[in-house]
């Protein structure tokens, strides 16, 4: 394979942030037991690698300005079949390096967590094989400079999160839970080829480039179904209503695993893509309002699902759906929020990260379990996990400061901006989202780390290693400034080769009359977690509780609603076909064959081999014949 290189400097190495952590991911797979000894060490370098490559890029694209930070980079082509012809590239641009510095950066800091949480398990080597094979498959979707390559990186996550959420596959619930992430990601697979497809035939292209040029010549009809099957495609990668029931299954997989979907990368894919394609979007306003929609209800269904939940990942796993919903409330604003959508989905990757790393030190404390109400006054004994997941935790709660305060509070800002009927709601679910936010995650961190011991007999809980708890020491530092460094460090403006033109974000005030309810709210929703979960002994088994809190432990009914409205209906439309073909078509073409079969076998009985039957066959023929002509001769 030759490339040919368009882009300048280091930049036309970009080929090699994808190609690090699939060497990693080919080496270790196909080395087998031979690499088990540093096969972990290859995944983590690999990975660093890949960052150390992007930070040069990044660097370099600083000294650029305007669309020159636009790089693309050709590779060779794809295939051609007819007028359909793809060429395969990478595009180096604002956008797409946040990604890569995220994907990379968190991305190796979990690997090096997973050094210690994975440390006594024989088949650490294939996870880090898979921990590399996500990496560069996310890698592939952000850089790839056309719509099929994008969705061969898709593919490839897809298939990554299977491997790594059922990588314990001897737990049945692990391989059920892998199973669901992987079909229900398909719905939203589906959406996003049905739209490639309807690009080529609309446009004649797929890349970027060719689409967003030709868009605005396409019938409105078009540019909105091609909007919608995006939104489609995003709501199955993001978890977004209503194909969000993956998510909170996928915590059987190990911790780090959630870590890296939760945080950096999967539950990510479906705002990249949207902001990706926001000149489709920009000429779509019915899909743009899709977007807003699925967004304000996801952040606020998943908020109440992590109220209800009792295993501390399931909570994070809501916590992460709501906050990725916030994202896509962001994106659906257009101008006025891709800047604080792509803010707060890098801010997310810092804190969701540490706080899911963190759990998963609690965890590797307390022999594995994961029920809150087995935990409290962890503070005392992890003091290092405490004093990081607590940063994280004011992080995402918006405690004035942290980054949250700064990408969180523009979106909300910016969704009442809308003005209007749809500003004021899309404001008030924004809000009310911030203050259930404040409740759950205030619940969980009082559970785990404050109140009485309730640990099990022979549970002794202790500080993580090194190894663990310098990752996390890391991601709290980006917990507290990431937020800040973007939304006053001039990201907006960084970002605006990618964007279209007024999309820069308005001017950051830290007190405004939205941000002093969205704090009264945070306080209130503090205060309430205080009362029940710390100024009072927690009870061992969880009560009853109201109707709400019964239906956010279920997930909001969202396997049955699932099951009623799609399964059920599957089935009886699948019995029917069956019906139809066993009794139908079968019916017809075995009903014809047996009518021919049993003709044949009564006819066959004249054959005897007998001359003597055949003359007297013969003699009454000839009888008959006579005889029809002497009736017609009369």
């Amino acid at each position: 394979m030759k490339a040919v290189l368009t882009a300048e400097g280091i930049q036309s190495l970009a080929w090699l942030l994808i190609a690090f952590p699939l060497a990693g991911a080919a080496v270790l797979l196909l080395g087998g037991r031979r690499t088990d000894k540093w096969g972990h060490l290859l995944g983590v370098a690999m990975s660093v690698a890949s960052f150390v490559a992007g930070v040069a890029m990044f660097a370099q694209m600083l000294g650029y300005s305007g669309d020159e930070r636009r790089r693309g980079l050709h590779l060779f082509q794809y295939f051609v079949v007819g007028d359909f012809k793809v060429d395969m590239g990478l595009l180096v641009d604002p956008l797409s390096i946040s990604f890569v510095l995220l994907i990379t950066g968190v991305g190796s800091l979990i690997h090096i967590y997973s050094i210690g949480y994975m440390q006594h398990d024989p088949d650490r080597r294939r996870f880090f094989a898979y921990l590399n094979l996500f990496v560069a498959a996310m890698l592939l979707l952000v850089l790839a400079d056309n719509y099929l390559g994008l969705y061969i990186g898709w593919e490839g996550v897809g298939l990554a999160s299977y491997l790594l959420i059922g990588f314990w596959q001897f737990k049945p619930t692990a391989a059920v839970a892998a199973k669901k992430a992987f079909v229900v990601n398909r719905v939203g697979d589906l959406g996003l080829s049905v739209a490639i497809m309807l690009m080529f035939a609309t446009f004649g292209t797929v890349s970027f480039s060719g689409v967003f040029q030709h868009a605005g010549t396409a019938e409105k009809g078009i540019v909105t179904a091609v909007g919608l099957l995006l939104l489609l495609g995003a709501c199955g990668k993001s978890a977004q209503l209503p194909l969000q029931s993956w998510l909170l299954d996928a915590m059987e997989g190990p911790t780090p695993v959630s870590a890296l979907i939760h945080a950096a990368t999967m539950v990510t894919a479906g705002v990249y893509l949207i902001v990706r394609s926001n000149p489709i979007f920009e000429l779509a306003p019915t899909a743009q309002l899709a977007v807003t929609i699925v967004g304000a209800a996801t952040l606020l269904a998943g908020a109440i699902i992590g109220c209800g939940k009792d295993d501390i990942k399931k909570a994070l796993a809501g916590s992460t759906m709501s906050q990725i919903g916030y994202m896509h409330l962001a994106a659906g604003l257009g101008k006025a929020g891709y800047v604080f959508a792509i803010a707060h989905l890098i801010a997310h990757g810092f804190f969701k990260a540490g706080m899911f790393l963190g759990a998963g030190s609690v965890m590797h404390g307390m022999n594995d379990g994961v029920n809150m109400r087995k935990y409290g006054a962890l503070r005392a004994v992890m003091i290092t996990t405490w004093a990081t997941f607590g940063l994280g935790y004011l992080a995402i709660i918006g405690f004035p400061g942290l980054s949250g305060w700064f990408t969180k509070d523009g979106i909300i800002e910016a969704a009442f901006e809308k003005g209007g009927t749809t500003g004021a709601v899309l404001g008030g679910c924004a809000v009310a989202g911030a203050g259930l936010t404040a409740y759950y995650m205030s619940r969980l961190m009082f559970m785990t780390f404050y109140g009485g011991k309730r640990w099990d007999d022979g549970v002794h809980p202790h500080e993580s290693p090194k190894v663990m708890t310098i990752p996390l020491l890391v991601l709290a530092v980006g917990s507290v400034a990431m937020g800040g460094f973007l939304v006053l460090g001039g990201f907006s403006g960084f970002l605006a080769p990618s964007l279209p033109a007024g999309s820069e974000a308005h001017h950051f005030q830290a007190v405004t009359p939205v941000g002093i309810a969205t704090f009264v709210l945070m306080v209130l929703g503090i205060g309430i977690a205080w009362r029940q979960y710390a100024a009072r002994p927690v009870p061992s088994e969880a009560p009853r509780g109201s109707l709400i809190t019964v239906a956010a432990r279920k997930d909001l009914y969202g396997d049955a609603l699932n099951e009623s409205l799609i399964m059920r209906p599957g089935q009886w439309l699948a019995r029917l076909a069956v019906f139809f073909d066993n009794k139908g078509v079968d019916g017809l073409v075995n009903g014809l064959a047996a009518g021919i079969g049993g003709s044949s076998g009564r006819l066959r009985r004249l054959q005897t081999g007998f001359v003597r039957s055949y003359a007297l066959s013969m003699f009454v023929g000839a009888a008959l014949v006579v005889a029809a002509l002497l009736v017609v001769g009369v």
